[in-house]
């Protein structure tokens, strides 16, 4: 069992007298393997006063001491990989594989990303004989969720530290097992008292009182635009800087059949990743309406080739879903799809055979499906691809732009030019072609109910300076 109920405040580990027990529950088999404690405002009041009275020292740190903080904490962290991985497929079901190569790599990553990052980043600068200056914003409210959990946390933490700011950091209370070991390893690389802080809860008892503090400078959220919203109401009073990564409904344009089977495979391995928990996730697969025939049959084969079981298994390729809470959201989805007329290729309601305990979903593939559906229009954040056919180059486009969200696109076209065309009328933040990664380096984050603000590398960074300008020096 995990004991989680500590909080981590001004350099020490602080038990709550009056936090609220709160179970950890195993997504894979229901049942509980730890416990946190559910703060409130005080517990965010007595955070964000640690961090307000560390914040001269560490704005003011030398760069080369920043670096060193990142050197101790990468060194510890390769130490206790394992055990992060573990807490992670624990926490919300990822597969071990999942949790060990791509969850855990992820948190280190954005950390040496900072650390390199500050050997060459000019926090001043020349501009027309005047002085330009990047200075930290102050105390950052950091407000992280469960499906890649410390990725979220280190894209957040990483570049704040860097900037020499300070901050608290609320973790996801469902999968907040990798936010408390985070912290440990920081703790013992040495972070200044202050500096970082650490204060469980949910939304309501910590996420907005945080929003809401007067010395809180800037909230960063990663979630739902639900609950982005909700945070910058509560947020808007201060007029603090709000920088917010929040929902996605990514279409996945096939252009022609020479892409085939490749496109569909990428495609599908993308969605299924994760339990299809991803809010860049390539939910709408847009086809040629002559080729959705061949596209569904393909989509059904990946779908039915995911290995859905128990994340310890390293043969398992799709674990469950976080909560009963997210398992019932997807299921009444998919019933949403057949009642409203798309066609049910594979998957659909219920459970995998042999697997009644646990929010296991089977993969599910809708071919027929038209953009104004509850399943082409809402994030339904599972194991579910619509599958839209369209007659033109034009109409693709009108379609994938045709949502309220705007993080992520994906194109594939055997025609380089096409491929290129098409991507620069897509109103999303991050456009992937022909298959292409994301890197640590490049801006993350998206367009409209998306959210505002960018994440990972240099843009990461600057979401966490002022711009000052000195004139006449």
């Amino acid at each position: 069992m995990y004991d989680c109920r500590r909080f981590y405040i001004d350099g020490r580990w602080l038990e709550p007298d009056d936090a609220e027990p709160f179970p950890v529950i195993d997504p894979a088999t229901e049942m509980p393997i730890g416990e946190i404690s559910l703060g409130n405002a005080r517990h965010v009041d007595a955070a964000v006063a640690a961090a307000r009275q560390a914040f001269s020292g560490w704005a003011d740190s030398p760069i080369a001491d920043r670096r060193a903080l990142f050197g101790r904490f990468i060194e510890i962290y390769r130490r206790r990989y394992e055990e992060m991985a573990r807490a992670i497929s624990d926490e919300m079901g990822a597969p071990i594989g999942l949790a060990r190569g791509s969850q855990a790599r992820l948190g280190i990553g954005h950390m040496q990303t900072a650390m390199e990052l500050l050997e060459r980043f000019a926090f001043e600068e020349e501009l027309d004989g005047n002085c330009l200056r990047y200075e930290p914003i102050g105390v950052c409210g950091l407000i992280t969720p469960w499906n890649w959990p410390v990725n979220q946390i280190a894209c957040k933490v990483a570049p704040a530290l860097a900037a020499g700011c300070t901050m608290v950091l609320k973790p996801s209370e469902i999968a907040p097992l990798s936010g408390y070991l985070f912290a440990e390893i920081l703790d013992e690389a040495g972070v200044p008292p202050g500096v970082f802080n650490l204060v469980n809860g949910d939304g309501p008892g910590v996420g907005a009182p945080m929003a809401a503090h007067p010395d809180v400078d800037m909230v960063s959220f990663t979630g739902s635009t639900r609950a982005g919203i909700a945070v910058a109401k509560a947020a808007a009073d201060t007029v603090k800087r709000v920088s917010q990564e929040l929902g996605g409904k990514s279409p996945n344009i096939i252009l022609d059949d020479e892409v085939l089977p490749r496109a569909v495979e990428h495609g599908m391995a993308e969605l299924l990743c994760n339990s299809g928990q991803s809010c860049n996730a390539p939910t709408r697969m847009l086809v040629p309406r002559a080729m959705q025939q061949q596209v569904a049959a393909l989509a059904r084969a990946a779908a039915e080739a995911a290995v859905v079981g128990d994340p310890k298994d390293e043969r398992t390729t799709m674990g469950p879903v976080v909560s009963q809470a997210q398992f019932d959201k997807i299921q009444a989805l998919i019933q949403a799809g057949i009642d409203e007329g798309a066609t049910l290729i594979c998957g659909g309601p219920g459970k995998p055979e042999g697997l009644e305990r646990g929010y296991y979903l089977r993969p599910t593939v809708f071919a027929d499906v038209r953009n104004d559906m509850r399943i082409a229009r809402e994030e339904i954040f599972g194991p579910v691809l619509a599958i839209i056919p369209f007659d033109s180059e034009a109409e693709a486009i009108e379609i994938a732009n045709d949502t309220p969200y705007g993080l992520a696109a994906y194109v594939s076209g055997s025609d380089p030019a096409q491929v290129r065309r098409v991507a620069e009328r897509l109103r999303a933040g991050m456009i992937h072609c022909n298959g292409a990664e994301m890197t640590l380096t490049a801006p993350f984050g998206g367009y409209k109910q998306s959210g505002n603000g960018r994440e990972w590398g240099r843009a990461g960074l600057e979401e966490f300076l002022e711009r000052k300008i000195i004139l006449g020096r």
